[in-house]
């Protein structure tokens, strides 16, 4: 189970520090004054105000028990920590202080109660403070939440337990008026919580087995998404995860380090860091300390380093793979698992269809790759380019069937100077029969 936390923290250190800064890194920028978008539960007076926040987030998952199982819960979060003096280049900023609350219980004792308000319940206390050191003041406000959790076994064979997780912001503070800043300053930010349990298996929701169906598709999940975690296969480890994450997420390995900014890819981010000035690079060191390490190891990154951010292909041929964006929601390379086989969407796992000798039958007339025919898109009225494209040629590329029975037929445009350079690529325009004319003789 040691290993399984450990690649849950990975994960998770990705989702908790997603959007704790964005490029171009410095404090000056707009979008790092108003971050922490993910996991936030603010308190509840503030939720109630109706600023479109919460105050708490709520998981339900299954789980097979053995004997005498127990669960591990670890909750984790981020408190606001505003600076003040110090650094012209950066007067003020608010930082972040990391915490994290481990229980054990035995799941016996969950199922003394069926309901969640008479469930578990686990308090969480953060003091506040003030320090000043080198003129530089940092100030934190105090934090007060609950974790409450409760199990109710469910009727049939196998035995089958309906997990709740609810995590509660339950601060006092209450100014419903208050500017978000000042909201965030009681808050539980980039919340979410890892479960784990010794002598039994969380039941995955995303790809549940066939029995379970029914009651993985009533479990409830409002601002949180349990996905397994750790070694593929291993099911004793969820994150209770702020953001939608695949089974098994992982960080790509080509990734050199934290980014925060999910929305663009690792590639992209660090050419555009490469491209600020001395003095940009020189705020953002002075914004913070992960913004300091951010800009010494692009800075210092070899160029076989930044090679290695273009993409990486794990395999070719495989039948599954994991989704290893990392965490933060980039789409890093893909990994994959190593299963024999021909994968479902290569021509090659279905003797029966083959894409160059194929045929479809329009109007009468069998048509197959090189055949000629004339376009007449724009019948169902779904694409403002088809008025580009009626009454233009094309030369067929492919007839294919998808896994509904639906033929789809591949195209290149007769009067594109491009189309050789697409037909090399395998970039072509895809049209249904029905929006086709067969020309001439066919091949």
């Amino acid at each position: 189970m040691t290993a399984s936390m450990d690649v849950a923290r990975s994960v998770a250190d990705a989702v908790l520090y997603e959007g704790y800064l964005l490029y171009p890194y410095r404090a000056s920028a707009g979008k790092n004054q108003i971050r922490w978008q993910w996991g936030v539960l603010v308190p509840p007076a503030y939720a109630a105000a109706g600023h479109g926040e919460h105050a708490t987030s709520h998981s339900e998952f299954m789980l097979e028990p053995g004997t005498d199982a127990v669960l591990h819960i670890r909750l984790r979060f981020l408190q606001l920590q505003h600076r003040s003096g110090g650094d012209e280049l950066v007067p003020e900023f608010d930082e972040a202080v990391e915490h994290e609350f481990d229980s054990v219980l035995p799941v016996a004792d969950l199922l003394t109660a069926d309901r969640l308000d008479t469930g578990q319940v686990i308090a969480v206390t953060v003091p506040g403070g003030t320090e000043t050191t080198d003129g530089v003041t940092r100030q934190r406000w105090p934090l007060e939440g609950e974790v409450w959790l409760s199990a109710r076994r469910l009727e049939g064979p196998y035995g089958v337990l309906h997990l709740t997780v609810e995590v509660r912001n339950t601060a006092s503070w209450a100014d419903p008026e208050a500017a978000r800043h000042l909201a965030l300053r009681h808050s539980l930010i980039a919340a979410h919580t890892v479960v784990a349990v010794t002598n039994g298996e969380f039941i995955s929701l995303i790809d549940p087995p066939e029995w379970a169906k029914p009651a993985t598709a009533a479990c409830r999940n409002e601002r949180t998404w349990p996905v397994m975690v750790g070694e593929v296969g291993r099911r004793d480890v969820l994150l209770l995860s702020p953001i939608i994450l695949y089974d098994y997420p992982t960080i790509a390995p080509e990734s050199p380090g934290d980014l925060f900014d999910g929305t663009e890819i690792d590639e992209i981010l660090t050419l555009r860091t490469m491209t600020l000035t001395d003095e940009e690079k020189a705020e953002a060191r002075a914004t913070d300390e992960r913004a300091r390490k951010l800009m010494d190891r692009i800075d210092s990154m070899p160029p076989e380093m930044l090679d290695k951010l273009h993409g990486a292909i794990r395999y070719l041929g495989e039948t599954r793979s994991t989704h290893t964006a990392s965490a933060r929601s980039a789409p890093d390379p893909i990994e994959t698992i190593t299963i024999p086989g021909t994968p479902w969407w290569d021509p090659a796992a279905d003797a029966s269809v083959d894409p160059d000798t194929d045929s479809v039958l329009i109007a009468g007339v069998e048509v197959s790759k090189g055949s000629k025919v004339l376009l007449t898109p724009g019948l169902r009225g779904t694409d403002a380019q088809d008025m580009f494209l009626s009454g233009r040629t094309a030369t067929v590329e492919a007839v294919l069937f998808d896994l509904d029975g639906n033929t789809h037929v591949a195209v290149t445009l007769d009067d594109d100077p491009g189309a050789d350079i697409s037909a090399a690529h395998g970039r072509f325009r895809y049209f249904a029969p029905d929006e086709l004319e067969p020309l001439g003789s066919q091949p």
